[in-house]
């Protein structure tokens, strides 16, 4: 299995999971167009993706969904608070998509892959992570929570590689632009994770997970060198042994590929 960062950051969120009979994405917060694009210049292949999981409804997640469900007439698996919001104001068309409503730790089979949503604390509508499984290989996603609770890291503790969300610092988000109702939803359990707690989940996980993306770092409150040194400090002497990528929104690119290989 093997995770490459098409986008990470809140322009845009997509995730491509390559398979060994078929690929995967993870949101689609970008536009078709420009989606398909970055497939491309990963060396990728359109017609093998499989299905688009979303894991909640905000624009940055599903910008694109609509549109690349239809052009490559591929199903779309979310779960049902999500699929409501999309389906009834997020969408761009009124013709027919395939949709399937999924569960949480309810798991759902597509080709080799076995996915199982789980639940996340953010401001939408039944968001969700996903653990999947392919090949004995056991890969997280989990972009945006404001809170890491107990389950998450129970789940995560079985991966061999985790896309952890470490949005930003904390001082810069006391001190900058944003206005203080924005900074406190940020901030609040149904927010989005600082560096510090991303840097306390990476301690905990540490000496089971050994492959770590930091993803949807804030271009305002928060740096790429800010988050590598939570989590450096969160990995402490296991910090060599890591493979650690900071994923960022211009994601793969011919220069600098940013693939997770499990």
């Amino acid at each position: 299995m093997q995770c490459t960062i098409l986008a990470s950051g809140s322009k845009g969120n997509c995730l491509l999971i390559e398979g060994s009979d078929g690929d995967l994405l993870i949101d689609v917060g970008l536009s078709a167009k420009e989606t398909l694009l970055r497939i491309a210049r990963a060396g990728k292949k359109p017609d093998n993706i499989r299905a688009i999981l979303v894991t909640h409804e905000h624009g940055d997640h599903i910008a694109g969904v609509d549109v690349l469900s239809r052009r490559l007439n591929i199903p779309i698996y979310a779960t049902e608070g999500t699929l409501y919001d999309f389906m009834n104001y997020r969408r761009i068309s009124e013709h027919s998509i395939d949709i399937h409503t999924c569960k949480y730790h309810e798991k759902v089979n597509i080709e080799n892959f076995i996915i199982e949503p789980f639940a996340t604390s953010h401001d939408a509508n039944e968001p969700c992570g996903f653990y999947i499984k392919e090949n004995g290989i056991r890969f997280g996603c989990c972009t945006d929570t404001g809170i890491i609770t107990d389950r998450i890291l129970a789940i995560f503790q079985r991966c061999d590689g985790v896309v952890l969300e470490s949005n930003h610092c904390p001082v810069m988000l006391k001190n900058g632009p944003y206005p203080e109702s924005l900074k406190r939803r940020i901030r609040s359990a149904r927010g989005h994770l600082s560096n510090e707690a991303a840097s306390r989940c990476v301690r905990t996980l540490a000496k089971d997970v050994h492959k770590f993306v930091l993803a949807h770092l804030s271009e305002v409150n928060n740096t790429p060198d800010k988050a590598r040194a939570g989590a450096r400090d969160g990995l402490g002497l296991l910090y060599d042994e890591t493979t650690l990528i900071i994923a960022t929104q211009s994601g793969t690119s011919e220069v600098c590929p940013q693939v997770l290989q499990l």
